[in-house]
C-alpha cells in the first residue's frame, strides 16, 4: 500500500538566506527586509526550531548545509528542485529564478541517500525545460496524491500545463489541472506555488477553492478530492495569506502520522479547523516569521519528503 506521509524528511539549512530578488517578481508573499541586521541569523534559528519540534515527535530529519559560496538565498527551501519516490526514481526540477537552479546537488541526493540507507535507481532530470523557459518546481508546483496517483497542479508562471503532464507521463500520475489567483496590493495573478493553497494528507486535505476562478474546474478540484475520500478543509485566500495551506503530513518511525506547520499557519486556522486537522494526526508548528516575511514560503516548503526505498540486505 502506497505511503501520502514520508517518515524521512530532508532540509538545508540556510547559509545565504535574504528576500531573493529574483523570486520577488511573482511570489506575492515576500516582503522587503527593513530591520538593520541581517535576516540570515534569524532564519537560522528559526530552521533548527522547525527541525527540533520534528525531532521531538521522533520523526527523522536529514540536515544537510547550504553551501555560502553558492550564493542561493532560497537553499532552505528543497522541495522546489527535488523529488523522491518509492520506486527508486529521483525527480530534477526546472526552476524559474536562475539564483535558485544552483541550488540543485546531484551529490547531496547520492548522499543522502548513503547515510540514510536508501537507494537511488534513476535521476529523472527535467531541467531541459529551462533552455525554454519552461518551469515545474517540484512540489511547490505538484501536490501528489500518491495514494491514488494524482498530481494536481495550479498552473502559472512556475507551473507550466506541459511540463506538469510530461512530470505525469513518467511517473504515472493523472493530471489535475486548474487555475488560482492570488491578489497582491491591486494585482490579481496566478497563484506562485500550489501548495500554499492546497495540502494532502492520508485521509484529509486543506484546500482554498475561493481563488479558483472558473466555476468547472473549481467543482472539479473539490469533486476529485473527495473521490479520494479525504476529509476536506476549506480555508479562505486571507487564511492561505496566513500559509494555513502550507502544512504537510509527516510520519515517524512508529508510523504515528503528525501535521508540520508554522506557528503562523497554526494560529491562521480557526478552532473547528484545527480540531478537523487534529482528528487526523498531531499538529506541529513553529515560529518562523523571517522566513515566511523574507522568503515567501513556510514550513511545506522547507520539508523535501524522501520516499526512497530502503537499501536491501
Amino acid at each position: 500500500m502506497p505511503q501520502q506521509s514520508s517518515d524521512l524528511i530532508l532540509m538545508i539549512r540556510p547559509a545565504s538566506f535574504r528576500m531573493n530578488e529574483e523570486t520577488a517578481v511573482n511570489n506575492g508573499y515576500q516582503q522587503e527586509w527593513t530591520d538593520t541586521s541581517s535576516p540570515l541569523g534569524l532564519a537560522r534559528e528559526e530552521f533548527n526550531g522547525v527541525v527540533d519540534a520534528l525531532r521531538s515527535c521522533d520523526i527523522e530529519v536529514a540536515v544537510y548545509e547550504d553551501e555560502p559560496e553558492s550564493d542561493t538565498p532560497d537553499a532552505l527551501f528543497p522541495n522546489n528542485w527535488v523529488s523522491f519516490h518509492a520506486d527508486g526514481r529521483v525527480g530534477l526540477y526546472p526552476m524559474f529564478a536562475v539564483n535558485r537552479r544552483r541550488e540543485r546537488r546531484e551529490v547531496l541526493v547520492h548522499r543522502l541517500a548513503s547515510d540514510y540507507g536508501r537507494e537511488v535507481d534513476t535521476l529523472v532530470d527535467f531541467t531541459e525545460f529551462e533552455a525554454h523557459n519552461v518551469f515545474l518546481e517540484g512540489t511547490g508546483s505538484l501536490i501528489l496524491d500518491r495514494i491514488n496517483r494524482v498530481a494536481y497542479a495550479s498552473i502559472g508562471p512556475r507551473t507550466d500545463l506541459h511540463a506538469a503532464e510530461h512530470f505525469c507521463d513518467t511517473f504515472d500520475f493523472e493530471l489535475e489541472a486548474f487555475t488560482a489567483n492570488q491578489t497582491t496590493g491591486d494585482t490579481l495573478a496566478p497563484i506562485y506555488h500550489t501548495n500554499v493553497m492546497l495540502a494532502l494528507g492520508t485521509d484529509w486535505a486543506v484546500v482554498c477553492d475561493d481563488i479558483v476562478t472558473d466555476p468547472e474546474e473549481k467543482a472539479q478540484l473539490t469533486e476529485r478530492l473527495r473521490q479520494g475520500g479525504r476529509t476536506l478543509i476549506h480555508i479562505t485566500a486571507e487564511q492561505v495569506n496566513g500559509f494555513a495551506g502550507n502544512v504537510l503530513e509527516v510520519q515517524n518511525k512508529r508510523g504515528e502520522k503528525f501535521i508540520a506547520m508554522s506557528s503562523a499557519a497554526y494560529h491562521a486556522f480557526d478552532s473547528e479547523q484545527r480540531a478537523s486537522l487534529s482528528a487526523h494526526a498531531q499538529l506541529i508548528h513553529a515560529p518562523i516569521p523571517t522566513i515566511e516575511r523574507c522568503g515567501g514560503g513556510s514550513v511545506r516548503c522547507m520539508m523535501a519528503e524522501v520516499f526512497l526505498p530502503s537499501q536491501s540486505h
